[in-house]
């Protein structure tokens, strides 16, 4: 089995047929623990504040549910971007990684606040969309970059977070139609 690194260039089938023969390996051993933490601080953050009007014992608790369960999955989401970050053709890899797993994770978080109780969910879900559709986006670029990447390939969480300014410069760039996206190829990941 292909490591993340030479994992590059490859069809979205191709990949998503190795993920399917060792999910274990392929979204277990691989989980992204940087997209885990990165993404259960930043979402805990935006569940506390959209219910904080509810209370400050409410709030505690969306942002500890939306940690908890963000923590969990987005590490796995996490390893399936970085599986797929390269995959061709780039636009099924993006379809992929923008719509299918977005639906699959705000149907989950849904559920897990509308069991809870969440008192402002609606406010929570939508700002939780928005976020999304900005943070896969970014996240799909930063990973392109090299960074956010773990196991081989990957730097540490301190240098990727040194590199982040120029990464979102880049981004915003890209975003606005002023820059044409780079990327390393599998190749400069050895």
């Amino acid at each position: 089995m292909p490591d993340h690194k030479t994992a590059g260039n490859k069809s979205v089938a191709s990949i998503l047929r190795e993920i399917a023969a060792d999910p274990w390996r392929e979204v277990i051993v691989r989980w992204n623990w940087k997209a885990a933490l990165m993404s259960g601080l930043v979402r805990a953050g935006i569940f506390f504040s959209a219910n904080l009007s509810a209370g400050t014992r409410e709030a505690v608790g969306a942002m500890a549910a939306e940690f908890a369960w963000r923590f969990a999955l987005s590490g796995f989401y996490g390893a399936l971007m970085q599986r797929l970050r390269f995959g061709t053709p780039q636009w099924l890899a993006n379809l992929m990684l923008g719509i299918a797993l977005p639906l699959t994770n705000h149907a989950i978080e849904f559920a897990i606040h509308y069991a809870r109780g969440t008192p402002n969910l609606k406010t929570s879900i939508v700002a939780s969309v928005c976020f999304t559709a900005i943070s896969m986006l970014f996240n799909l670029y930063a990973m392109r970059q090299g960074a956010m990447v773990t196991g081989a390939g990957g730097e540490s969480l301190a240098k990727d977070l040194m590199r982040m300014p120029r990464i979102v410069v880049g981004f915003v760039l890209w975003m606005f139609g002023f820059q044409r996206p780079t990327q390393r190829s599998s190749q400069s990941l050895k």
